[in-house]
């Protein structure tokens, strides 16, 4: 699980030091999720909340809450928190270990070993759309090398800062 961060107030100055084009990404946010085969085939598609949260202080510099919702009823939540270090926003939970940092140009990049499928990893890219009011994540996700699948998230802010 995620190590806490020394508790303590500033951890919202010191992700805006580190990685100031995160913060952009706060509030909740609402949309689709398409899982797509290596050869684009549809696997599985799902409603997506996402809240995304900065807290000043405590042990976590972030944390994320999940809440996907599948048209024939079926649901599954989660809470990822997140520590800042070594200029990277850092996860270590059950699902899943790895890092978040920026790419330039606003564009967040995460790298991401999935522990509940063992070798699988997905490298993620999130860009915001001008005006901060919708935002597109594309996942790729790779099994000892090679293209297994792809996730593109559409997602439209519903709440929150922006």
């Amino acid at each position: 699980m995620t190590s806490p961060a020394p508790t303590g107030a500033g951890n919202r100055a010191a992700v805006a030091a580190a990685m100031p084009s995160l913060l952009a990404h706060e509030g909740v946010w609402e949309g689709e999720y398409l899982h797509l085969d290596a050869d684009g085939a549809l696997l599985d598609r799902h409603h997506a909340r996402v809240e995304c949260h900065f807290p000043d202080d405590g042990p976590f510099h972030y944390v994320q809450r999940n809440l996907f919702r599948w048209a024939d009823g079926r649901e599954r939540s989660a809470e990822l928190p997140g520590v800042l270090r070594e200029g990277r926003l850092w996860w270590d939970v059950q699902a899943f270990a790895g890092c978040a940092w920026e790419g330039g140009e606003g564009v967040i990049l995460l790298r991401l070993d999935r522990r509940d499928a063992p070798g699988l990893s997905f490298t993620e890219a999130i860009v915001l759309g001008e005006g901060g009011k919708e935002r597109a994540r594309t996942w790729h996700w790779f099994r000892g090398g090679r293209l297994v699948r792809r996730t593109l998230c559409a997602e439209r802010r519903v709440a929150g800062p922006g």
